[in-house]
């Protein structure tokens, strides 16, 4: 495994616009529109320059492929990540109760007498 050096996650920005447009597919004014709409929203310089990170470019070529592939309207796709963004964070929400609810059936097991 390749030591990380400098601490980059997913989520890092790091990409100006011209190379994450290059490594989308998409035109830099096409990231600029998405970025207005609320498609994806990168990180900024001290200047106010758009940065992007891997995550933020695999989801400007998944809005691109639901644009050109599925016929999704913008509008649409917003919708789409919203919805999909919910869903993740309830299917985290629940996994934290399954295991709290778990563990609080375990602390009850053991302090009950035997019947």
């Amino acid at each position: 495994m390749e030591a990380n050096y400098f601490d980059l996650s997913d989520d890092t920005p790091v990409y100006v616009i011209s190379v994450a447009a290059q490594l989308s597919g998409l035109h830099p004014q096409t990231l600029r529109q998405y970025d207005r709409l609320g498609l994806v929203s990168p990180g900024r310089t001290a200047g106010r320059g758009r940065l992007y990170s891997t995550r933020d470019i695999v989801m400007l070529r998944e809005v691109q492929r639901l644009s050109q592939e599925e016929g999704i309207n913008l509008a649409g796709i917003k919708r789409i990540l919203v919805l999909e963004t919910e869903a993740l964070r309830l299917r985290d929400e629940n996994h934290r109760l399954r295991a709290e609810m778990n563990m609080i059936r375990a602390l009850i097991q053991y302090q009950l007498p035997p019947a």
